[in-house]
């Protein structure tokens, strides 16, 4: 009782052994080092798993970030397809500017992240990953709660006012944090990423709205026939929304392809319709071709290799413009903009390649086998060096080749 603060250490010893010998031994260092290693993996997986938790929060900061950043920004009527002639906000509900308590308050957030990043990149280095599929699950399991924070945090910012100057300045050092972090997480996330080939990546849209989407960093040149493929995956009901828009100006319906509501997927040329006889929301992988000529404006329609339809008079005549804005997942009201959640694609994406001809059945259907002499776009071609991504939409390894192969 005199000891003060003790420990008692429990030893195994073989029946014929000595327990005084034993016990001058100690633990033994084989004991001591496999809790030390266990302690350490635990450490290990808690900080990756607060760091993908922490990514679903970065993604709604970002979006909500650039939410606000767009109230400034005048939107043109749109066209089209029955939309209102005036002027809407389709950027969401935050309509005021942060208060600086709260901008501060993010501040320490983000550098609480940064520095817990940094442990999770110096673990990473020593450590494998082969714990990342249960993370994912974990991750799921705590979505709604964080939807739930996040929406609490960013309702917090409309209770006050900073200057126009104090409140950029803040938002811009915010906004780049965030990008930072979301590109670091990522690349931790993807570790392989170095390793497969430029286009083996699909983008993934998981939620309808307005925020999420992708843009490619090249624009069409003025072409008088094309083809335009893709993989495509979805349930979304009803209709998956807009796999892609092509919006030049003075016409925000150049090129799309659409389905909303109970409608079929229609292709959409200068705002000219034509139906497309695709069955392909069933949550399964489809490759899908689209194939157009000025001439008559002659369409053929393709679905996983075979031709399900085609038509004529399809914008006949009118080449399709250059210097637009090619946009994935988000239709476009405006150029490069005006997104409305409604028509949202929601589902996952890969190899959307165009060229500037008609395409072959046989080249068609060595694109929808997976054919290893299958051909890229000649003017769109599919790699992740040509596409950015915005809003939360994410990119993963593309699986569905591998799959058929």
């Amino acid at each position: 009782q005199g000891l003060g603060q003790t420990r008692f250490i429990c030893t195994s010893v073989p029946l014929d052994g000595d327990v005084c010998a034993a016990s001058a031994l100690g633990t033994g260092s084989a004991e001591e080092l496999k809790g030390t290693v266990l302690q350490l993996r635990e450490t290990v997986l808690q900080q990756k798993e607060t760091i993908m938790n922490q990514k679903e929060t970065i993604r709604e900061l970002t979006a909500k970030l650039g939410r606000c950043e767009s109230q400034s920004v005048l939107e043109l009527p749109g066209e089209g397809k029955g939309r209102k002639g005036f002027s809407k906000n389709t950027m969401g509900d935050l309509s005021r500017p942060a208060a600086a308590e709260t901008l501060s308050q993010l501040g320490q957030t983000l550098q609480s992240l940064k520095t817990r990043l940094e442990n999770l990149e110096q673990f990473s280095r020593m450590n494998s990953s082969s714990q990342t599929n249960n993370l994912k699950d974990i991750l799921q399991n705590k979505i709604d709660d964080l939807e739930k924070q996040v929406l609490s945090r960013v309702n917090s910012l409309e209770e006050g006012k900073l200057s126009p100057r104090n409140e950029s300045e803040e938002r811009g050092k915010i906004e780049s944090t965030l990008t930072s972090l979301h590109q670091r997480i990522s690349d931790l996330e993807k570790g392989q990423k170095d390793n497969r080939p430029p286009d083996r990546f699909q983008l993934t849209f998981p939620l309808r709205t307005n925020y999420m989407y992708a843009k490619v960093k090249k624009s069409l040149p003025e072409m008088y026939a094309f083809s335009i493929c893709m993989w495509i995956k979805s349930s979304a009901s009803p209709g998956m929304g807009t796999p892609f828009s092509y919006a030049v100006p003075g016409q925000a319906n150049e090129l799309v392809l659409i389905e909303w509501g109970n409608n079929p997927m229609e292709i959409l040329i200068n705002d000219k319709v034509a139906k497309l006889p695709f069955a392909i929301n069933d949550g399964k992988w489809h490759h899908i071709c689209v194939t157009w000529t000025t001439r008559d404006g002659v369409w053929e329609a393709y679905q996983d290799g075979t031709q399900t339809g085609n038509g004529e008079n399809l914008a006949p005549y009118h080449p399709i413009k250059p210097q637009g804005v090619l946009v994935l997942g988000q239709e476009q009201d405006t150029l490069g903009g005006g997104f409305d959640a409604t028509q949202a694609f929601v589902g996952e994406l890969a190899h959307f390649n165009v060229w500037d001809r008609k395409l072959s059945p046989g080249e068609v259907y060595g694109l929808a086998t997976c054919s290893s002499k299958a051909l890229a776009g000649n003017v769109i071609a599919w790699a992740e060096s040509n596409i950015d991504i915005y809003g939360g939409a994410t990119k993963w390894t593309f699986e569905a080749c591998r799959q058929l192969n």
